[in-house]
């Protein structure tokens, strides 16, 4: 066995090894200058390559740029929670609750061509949410970073909110955020169909085909002969400027956590077409968390829920909450 020495700060170390008997002395070196600290280099990441955007991605962009500042020109896209002049009582938090909760927004097997309401059990998360991020390759890199801080700040709210743990992971996700450009989103179908296998045809060919007014989309399994959901996709359109995006990440994340349908008599809300509304509101906050309150259970039918909600409602607004 020999021995051998390692440079550190231009002297060396010397290295003995004690089953060979063996050391060397190098001479004292000539007095000079310390030489700098020299730390091993980080590994480098792999480089990200951003695919520029086709023309039909880029008019896209237009479009939602457009939209979002007529949308705001109206007085649209409120980000405030509500407040005096959107005032609710524990009977319309608790009717709204039935409404959002306790239907779809969308058939099962449907094309997204037209919301159709349908009656459904409560639905809700009972083992903890992991969530992961993905770009499609036409995402710029700085739109990445905010996205990814983005729903990772939601995450955390939607947390406190429902007691669900949520961690941000790579490992084993079973809730699925997407930020695809219109030709990412063509190339989606075979990793869509490895995360959800049972997705109807009508379902695939509408999430790789999305309509344009169709600004994003979620899609959730449950365990077999359960309401307990197992992975849940949501889909955000990459196109959509800073705005947009954040108030499909606040609505999306939402529906995948159970609250599935939307109402036009919900207000101050997110789940109401109307868009009066972009980010989650302080009756929404109310909504989800009767949605985890431990007196429901999952799998209840509209008619066993609606009385406890009605308690719960009337018990949260009398504590302060509005």
């Amino acid at each position: 066995m020999g021995c051998g020495g390692k440079l550190r700060h231009g002297l060396a170390v010397v290295g003995i090894s004690a089953a060979a008997g063996c050391a060397w002395v190098l001479p004292d070196p000539a007095p000079g200058p310390p030489s700098p600290v020299v730390t091993p280099d980080a590994p480098v990441p792999p480089a990200v390559t951003v695919t520029p955007p086709s023309a039909k991605s880029q008019e896209l962009a237009i479009f939602y740029r457009r939209l979002q500042n007529d949308l705001l020109t109206q007085g649209l896209l409120r980000g405030d929670g509500g407040g005096p002049d959107t005032p609710f009582t524990d009977t319309q938090l608790a009717r709204n609750f039935v409404r959002i909760a306790l239907f779809n927004e969308y058939r099962d097997d449907g094309d997204f061509s037209a919301p159709l309401a349908t009656v459904s059990k409560l639905r809700r998360w009972t083992k903890p949410i992991r969530m992961t991020v993905r770009f499609g390759d036409t995402v710029p890199l700085a739109q990445r970073d905010l996205d990814e801080a983005s729903v990772s700040a939601y995450a955390a709210r939607l947390s406190r909110l429902s007691g669900v743990p949520i961690t941000i992971t790579d490992d084993a996700p079973n809730f699925h955020v997407y930020f695809l450009g219109e030709d990412d989103r063509l190339e989606f179908e075979d990793e869509l169909r490895r995360i959800i296998p049972t997705l109807s045809g009508a379902t695939m060919r509408a999430l790789i085909n999305l309509p344009r007014d169709q600004l994003c989309v979620v899609v959730g399994t449950f365990e077999a002969d359960k309401s307990t959901y197992s992975q849940s996709v949501a889909l955000i359109r990459a196109e959509h400027p800073s705005l947009m995006r954040t108030a499909c990440i606040h609505e999306e994340l939402a529906q995948g956590m159970g609250l599935a349908n939307d109402s036009p008599n919900a207000r101050p809300s997110i789940f109401n077409d109307d868009e009066e509304f972009g980010l989650l509101t302080s009756h929404d906050e109310l909504l989800l968390r009767m949605l985890y309150d431990q007196r429901l259970r999952e799998g209840m039918a509209p008619a066993v829920a609606a009385p406890i909600a009605r308690h719960i409602a009337t018990e949260i607004l009398s504590d302060g909450a509005s």
